[in-house]
């Protein structure tokens, strides 16, 4: 890519050299006109100064000056030539009188023509004299400025990289910031015309500052999170190896199952929030039916279901709920929501799963009857990490929800929870209709 500098270098000589030669054009009409006009009185002083003159008729004309540029010619009352200076230029026989421009074969010609006593006296110019006269005028105006095009460029070049050295300090700026050192640009100590682009990277900066805050609290809240459960599973590592009895070793390994069970699941959900995080991987959205999708998703979790005694199914499935995103990542948020309803609803419970079309929207809902939540912790559990008071002995990692957010968010959709008619919770996740639908 061509420099800013080489640009406005060019574009600018470019420009006046196109000014110049207007300017030029401008001038060479202007000095043809201005020479007409003193050449044009130049021709009939010299016409009527010849009024003063005895022409003789003769059969031969006289032969004038040869480097006079005005051509000489007397005619009597009859017509016939008494004096002519160029007898070789060709001029035609009648002359109207006055000023006139005439066509030859040689070029035009420009003739004035008088009446005195009988006698027509014609004097007559050409016109390429004017007109090289003109350029001469032209070229002497504009010789000086393309003499010092040169010198222009040099000031110019000299000229831009000054006005662009804030550029230069900017990009130092930027040069010294580090994933540790993030702070805004002065925006006080650069031009007007750059201040649009400071603000875009100061917006950048404070951007990438938030998110790269937002991944070390990740890593340092998921290596919390993971400690945890780490040292659990060497505690039971140890009470199996310390087991004396069959009894005691069946309950020790079975306490290490269930640990080493909870342990993959969260390192499954914290994967699962990294690659749902916008820019760690590219969703191919197509036309999704969320109808199929509920479906697939109770199916998915109707062994768990079995297990814990909970009525799961689906209350309504439109067909005509089709949204466009990501069928992998929607598996995902919904498989996360039936998930989360069945570990919360005690046993002989029930959890409902629908999607319909609403006021030209489609949306996914899941209502369950278990404990439900407080409605001022709404926000609050979408939080990474984040586990509500007297849930100790749940299993859950505290990413289920953040996954639910990240993936709507990317889809546009926004999430949102209510009671359910039942008592328990109920949660909604709204998509705008697919533009194929």
């Amino acid at each position: 890519m061509r420099s800013i500098r080489r640009n406005l270098l060019v574009a600018l000589l470019g420009a006046m050299f196109v000014v110049m030669m207007l300017g030029g054009w401008a001038t060479y009409r202007a000095a043809r006109d201005e020479a007409g006009v003193l050449f044009d009185y130049q021709l009939r002083q010299i016409a009527l100064s010849l009024r003063d003159q005895t022409f003789q008729s003769s059969a031969e004309a006289l032969v004038g000056d040869e480097s006079l540029d005005y051509v000489i010619r007397v005619w009597d009352r009859n017509g016939l030539t008494m004096y002519f200076s160029r007898p070789h230029q060709s001029w035609p026989e009648l002359t109207k009188l006055g000023y006139s421009s005439v066509d030859t074969r040689e070029g035009e010609w420009r003739v004035f023509a008088t009446q005195f006593h009988g006698l027509t006296i014609a004097v007559a110019q050409p016109m390429r004299v004017r007109n090289q006269l003109a350029a001469d005028a032209a070229w002497s105006t504009l010789k000086p400025f393309f003499v010092l095009l040169p010198v222009l460029g040099l000031f110019i070049w000299v000229l831009v990289g000054r006005g662009l050295q804030p550029l230069a300090r900017l990009a130092r700026l930027v040069q010294t910031r580090t994933p540790d050192s993030l702070d805004s640009l002065n925006e006080a100590e650069v031009p007007e015309e750059v201040k649009p682009l400071v603000y875009s990277l100061n917006g950048l900066l404070a951007r990438l500052k938030s998110a790269l805050d937002a991944q070390r609290a990740f890593v340092a809240d998921a290596a919390h999170e993971l400690r945890t459960p780490l040292t659990a599973l060497q505690l039971q590592v140890q009470l199996v190896e310390r087991a004396t009895s069959s009894e005691d070793r069946e309950s020790a390994l079975g306490e290490l199952k269930n640990g080493l069970q909870r342990t993959t699941h969260a390192v499954q959900q914290l994967l699962t929030l990294a690659r749902q995080e916008p820019g760690a991987a590219e969703y191919r959205f197509a036309p999704v039916s969320l109808a199929e999708l509920v479906r697939h998703s109770v199916l998915d979790h109707e062994r768990l279901a079995e297990d814990r005694r909970i009525d799961l199914g689906v209350t309504l499935a439109d067909e005509a709920a089709v949204v466009s995103g990501d069928a992998d990542a929607l598996h995902i948020l919904l498989s996360n929501l039936v998930g989360n309803a069945l570990r919360y609803t005690p046993a002989c419970g029930r959890v409902d799963v629908s999607c319909a079309l609403e006021k030209g929207h489609a949306f996914l809902e899941v209502a369950d009857t278990g404990p439900g939540i407080p409605a001022t912790e709404y926000e609050r559990v979408f939080d990474r990490f984040y586990r509500r008071s007297g849930n100790d002995g749940n299993t859950g990692s505290g990413l289920g929800l953040s996954i639910v957010r990240t993936i709507a968010d990317r889809h546009g959709a926004q999430v949102s929870f209510l009671a359910s008619d039942s008592g328990g919770l109920r949660a909604r996740v709204v998509f705008p209709i697919a533009e194929d639908d």
